[in-house]
């Protein structure tokens, strides 16, 4: 990780078919572009890769989120249940679009904890958005059976686990629609740009009438400004030179996964030596994506300690429990109510706070965070850097 890494001559070629069209927008100007259109080719791409319907390229992994939500109906007055450890794009979406975020624990997984989830639903809640975190699946099965027994729609959020299954089914396929990112660190890349996947045709066909203003992409005489509009929508279009990176990157993704897992097993083998060290729960090893290694000491302190070490020895691992783009007790902006808007939205109305968070409202995560440290695993591991992280772990 991340699918920069094999940059190559196929994404070479892809880029400049689109230049040599002179084309860059996704819709319309068929003649001209020779009716090559790569977005909706990579869109075709990726359904039959994850083996689900439909998928709508959009620009980001954020807006891939926001797009889901939208299409489901969420808004005002909603609450979105999601958990405490993820990148802060999960509930920011869930803010965007004038819902509430409710903060569930997560487990050995690193991922939602089924059990406490139960707990935070309400008759407010509209959705649930379990993150399969660090490329490795949540208990999306058992968050199922929770969901559909309160009949509350799930979006997975799966912006670091492309290509990840459990036992044998794409992540992002189990609930109401899965949302994916391909940003600059992700296994696959394209650059920037993001995906919504689901099985539902009316589903699919909001949020691709969504992300375009609501333009419903009706054939008609008149051309482009001829289509008809259900609802307002907003821009999230994906363009052709994101859209062609990513069919170049998709055909890579399975053996980009096959390298990291070689890379992490070495990884695995050298932590596994220090003393007191277990692994995060991995619920499928042959569907992990394998993008990060996560190993866990007795405590925090004994983590700090051990992180000392590989850090003074030129590799230092990731304590997610400091971290402030991924866990809650970190996000100050979310905890201090900061914001832009002048009459205090997303949380404030009418001089009313509509929502305040604990920093101490998840001490399980917390508890387990902070004695987590994790590698990045990238596809190429060099010999320089391989030595170096092997002889820091067995330091």
């Amino acid at each position: 990780m991340p699918g920069f890494e094999v940059f190559g001559e196929e994404e070479k070629r892809v880029v400049l078919e689109v230049f040599d069209t002179g084309v860059l927008f996704r819709y319309e100007f068929g003649p001209q572009r020779g009716d090559v259109y790569k977005v909706k080719q990579f869109e075709e791409a990726f359904a039959r890769y994850t083996g689900t319907g439909y998928a709508q390229a959009v620009t980001s992994g954020t807006a891939a989120l926001k797009v889901a939500l939208a299409a489901l109906g969420v808004g005002a007055g909603d609450e979105v249940i999601t958990q405490g450890f993820t990148f802060v794009a999960t509930w920011e979406a869930i803010f965007d679009v004038g819902a509430i975020p409710v903060f569930a624990e997560v487990d050995e997984t690193l991922n939602m904890d089924p059990i406490d989830l139960e707990k935070k639903i309400t008759d407010k809640t509209a959705a649930i958005i379990p993150v399969h975190m660090l490329g490795a699946p949540a208990r999306i099965e058992d968050i199922m059976v929770v969901a559909n027994r309160h009949g509350i729609p799930v979006i997975e959020d799966t912006a670091q686990a492309a290509g990840g299954r459990l036992h044998g089914k794409h992540l992002g396929t189990f609930g109401a629609c899965g949302t994916f990112s391909f940003d600059s660190v992700k296994t696959m890349t394209t650059g920037e740009g993001g995906m919504v996947i689901t099985g539902d045709e009316e589903l699919w066909r909001t949020m691709s009438e969504y992300q375009e203003h609501g333009h419903d992409h009706a054939v008609n005489p008149g051309g482009r400004g001829g289509e008809g509009r259900s609802f307002i929508g907003f821009n999230y279009r994906m363009m052709e030179l994101q859209g062609a990176i990513g069919l170049a990157q998709l055909a890579k993704l399975d053996s980009m996964i096959v390298e990291q897992k070689k890379n992490k097993a070495l990884l695995k083998d050298a932590a596994g030596k220090i003393a007191g060290v277990t692994f995060r729960e991995i619920l499928d090893e042959e569907g992990d994506s394998a993008t990060f290694l996560a190993f866990m000491l007795p405590d925090k302190e004994r983590a700090a300690q051990v992180n000392q070490v590989l850090k003074d020895n030129g590799a230092g691992a990731i304590n997610f429990g400091d971290n402030t783009w991924h866990f809650y007790p970190q996000w100050e902006h979310l905890l201090q109510g900061k914001t832009p808007c002048k009459n205090g939205w997303p949380f404030s109305t009418n001089g009313k706070r509509r929502v305040v968070y604990d920093p101490d409202a998840l001490p399980q995560s917390a508890g387990i965070m902070g004695r987590t440290l994790v590698y990045q695993v990238p596809i190429k591991l060099g010999e320089e850097q391989k030595n170096t992280m092997l002889e820091a772990l067995n330091k």
